[in-house]
């Protein structure tokens, strides 16, 4: 199979998890429900560690540093997921994801300022191409048809997921080549966990809502926390296996794919099951959707092979 279908398989994958993390915030977790899902999504990780361990019995044998620097990986990772349900929260999910298209920019930005990456002068017009789009959807359009600047909830913390996402990429990589596919995968996992058992102890509110969640609804949030975290799971191993295959810009290209699916699952959805749900499907947000989403992807591919 070629590199770019199985990069692809992530972006798919991620758009599912979107849909589901908006039905568990909506319909399962009204109160303090992002502490919930962080804590369901760090604390399930566990059980992806013996698979990783069967596959590869030699992912204990990593050097300290490295496991230093996937610590950093997987606590970004947590920091990421925090943010995005921050903006999920209130927003569509639609309209969230697209915001994921800064991670390139923030990606060549942090490679000109500690790598000493230079930045031409298509990048930068890319890069600018991409703010453009994103501006665009950072926008809402009311019933009056006038635009207003959306919650600060939404755009800030997007902001704050693609940049850890960004720098996460990066470092991860460097990690991978070093040492292999299963074997990063299994110290990240191992942060995850950390974080949430830490989060578990020190953070009351989240604690109680976690506790308070299994118990009102145990059986529907079990599973589908587990489904989900598989999914999620499942697309980190093909962007993972992806960038091993081919350059890194390459793969962060095809992400740009997410808002691409985000959309049309979320068309399908409304239209199957509206009481489940519900995106904004008039002609004037479905063309400012299909606007942004055109432009940032434009700025990606600029970004990415025109130097």
């Amino acid at each position: 199979m070629s590199w770019f279908f199985i990069a692809l398989i992530g972006p798919f994958l991620y758009a599912l998890t979107n849909y589901i993390d908006k039905i568990l915030l909506e319909k399962y977790f009204k109160e303090s429900g992002i502490g919930t899902i962080l804590l369901f999504s760090s604390l399930i990780s566990m059980f992806a560690l013996p698979i990783f361990l069967i596959i590869d019995n030699t992912v204990l044998d990593v050097n300290i540093i490295n496991i230093l620097i996937l610590a950093l990986k997987g606590t970004l990772g947590v920091g990421v997921l925090w943010f995005y349900l921050m903006a999920l929260k209130n927003e569509e999910a639609s309209v969230v994801i697209v915001f994921y298209q800064l991670v390139p920019v923030f990606g060549a930005i942090l490679g000109y300022f500690f790598l000493g990456e230079i930045l031409t002068k298509m990048q930068v017009i890319s890069m600018a191409i991409i703010i453009l789009g994103t501006m665009i959807i950072s926008f809402e359009i009311d019933s009056d048809n006038h635009f207003r600047l959306r919650k600060k909830n939404t755009i800030i913390p997007m902001i704050g997921a693609s940049l850890f996402w960004a720098t996460g990429g990066v470092i991860f990589k460097s990690v991978a080549l070093k040492e292999n596919l299963w074997r990063s995968l299994f110290w990240e996992h191992v942060m995850l966990v950390l974080v949430g058992i830490i989060i578990f102890i020190f953070v009351r509110s989240y604690r109680n809502s976690f506790i308070l969640a299994l118990k009102n609804n145990s059986k529907n949030i079990l599973s589908l926390n587990i489904i989900n975290e598989f999914i999620y799971i499942s697309g980190n191993v093909a962007v993972a296996y992806a960038y091993l295959l081919a350059p890194i810009g390459l793969v962060l290209l095809t992400e740009s794919f997410q808002p691409i699916f985000v959309l049309i699952i979320g068309v399908i959805l409304t239209a199957l099951f509206p009481k489940i749900i519900t995106e904004k499907m008039q002609a004037k947000h479905l063309w400012q959707k299909v606007i942004a989403i055109s432009i940032t992807a434009l700025g990606t591919y600029l970004l990415l092979f025109y130097k």
